[in-house]
């Protein structure tokens, strides 16, 4: 059994306070060599959505904003403004940071951190099947760390994005049942 620590987490209210309320953690930025490989990897293989994307041409950088938009989150503004207000609101959202030029750089590639000196580790992507999500993953052609059944850990799988980010894939039933062997 995975040894868990829960302090007050039955009772969400318990650890915010008044100086915390409204917080939200809207990002993880990943820094990324090409989007035009990085995008359609995050769109077509993951089914995220492109949320917005902001080009700073005097810095020489674009952002790309992607999650996964759900009924509740509402329409997605046109108006630019309101747009960014909206985007800025929202839960999870995952930052792709492009320096413009890197994209022609051959020998140019961003740390993953999972090699020496270890830093960041993954981003994890909650499936409803990852036996079924990786089936569909080999017809894609994707890059993978660890299948599901490899290691001590079945039912899991790590995949690499473009720049060999490395990017969980779980089911909330299967790694209850991981957690609780």
């Amino acid at each position: 059994m995975a040894s868990t620590q829960t302090g007050n987490s039955n009772n969400p209210s318990s650890t915010a306070s008044a100086a915390t309320a409204g917080f939200v953690l809207n990002q993880t930025m990943l820094r990324i060599k090409d989007p035009k490989a990085s995008i359609p990897f995050y769109q077509d293989v993951l089914g995220m959505t492109l949320l917005q994307q902001l080009d700073f041409a005097p810095m020489k950088f674009s952002l790309f904003f992607l999650g996964y938009p759900d009924a509740q989150d509402g329409e997605m503004p046109t108006d630019p403004v309101e747009r960014a207000k909206w985007v800025f609101s929202r839960k999870a959202l995952l930052e792709l940071t492009h320096n413009w030029g890197t994209e022609d750089d051959p020998d140019m590639s961003h740390h993953d951190g999972n090699s020496d000196p270890r830093g960041f580790g993954h981003i994890g992507i909650s499936v409803p099947d990852v036996y079924a999500a990786c089936e569909r993953f080999d017809t894609l052609g994707v890059d993978y760390v660890k299948r599901p059944d490899d290691g001590n850990m079945k039912g899991l799988a790590f995949i690499k994005d473009p720049d060999g980010y490395w990017i969980e894939i779980l089911s909330p039933t299967g790694l209850s049942v991981i957690a609780n062997a």
